[in-house]
C-alpha cells in the first residue's frame, strides 16, 4: 500500500488532525512534513495539539521512523500535546520510539484520544 495521509486544521481547538495509512519512503516523509507546516499557520503553533490516526499504517523501516522522529523533534512543529491512535501493538511499539518527550500518549480509541488532547 502507497503512503497516504491527511492533515486537518481545526483552529477553534487549536489541533491538527493527521490519519496516515500505508508504507512511507523518506520522501514521503518529505511530502507529509510540507503538508503539515502548510496548515500551521492557522495555528497557534507551535504549542497547538495533535491526533495521529495510525490504524491503518503499515510497519516503517528504521530510515522513515528516524525521519519521521527528526520531524517532531523540530521546533516549528512540536506539539503540545500529541496524542496518537493505534491498532496493533507493533504499530504502538514503533510510535513510542519516534519521541519520548512528555505530552504524549498512545490510544486505541480516537474519542479518547481527544478527550485526553483537549482536556
Amino acid at each position: 500500500m502507497d503512503a497516504k495521509f491527511d492533515c486537518v486544521a481545526d483552529p477553534r481547538r487549536n489541533l491538527m488532525r493527521v490519519k496516515m495509512a500505508g508504507f512511507f519512503s523518506e520522501e514521503d516523509v518529505q511530502r507529509f512534513a510540507g503538508a503539515y507546516r502548510s496548515l500551521l499557520p492557522q495555528l497557534d503553533a507551535p504549542g497547538h495539539l495533535t491526533l495521529v490516526d495510525i490504524k491503518q499504517m503499515q510497519i516503517q523501516p528504521q530510515s522513515v521512523v528516524g525521519a519521521f522522529s527528526t520531524l517532531l523533534a523540530s521546533p516549528d512543529v512540536r506539539s503540545l500535546r500529541l496524542a496518537f491512535v493505534c491498532s496493533s501493538t507493533l504499530a504502538r511499539l514503533q510510535a513510542q520510539r519516534l519521541t519520548d518527550r512528555a505530552g504524549v500518549r498512545f490510544f486505541e480509541d480516537e474519542a479518547e484520544a481527544e478527550t485526553w488532547l483537549l482536556g
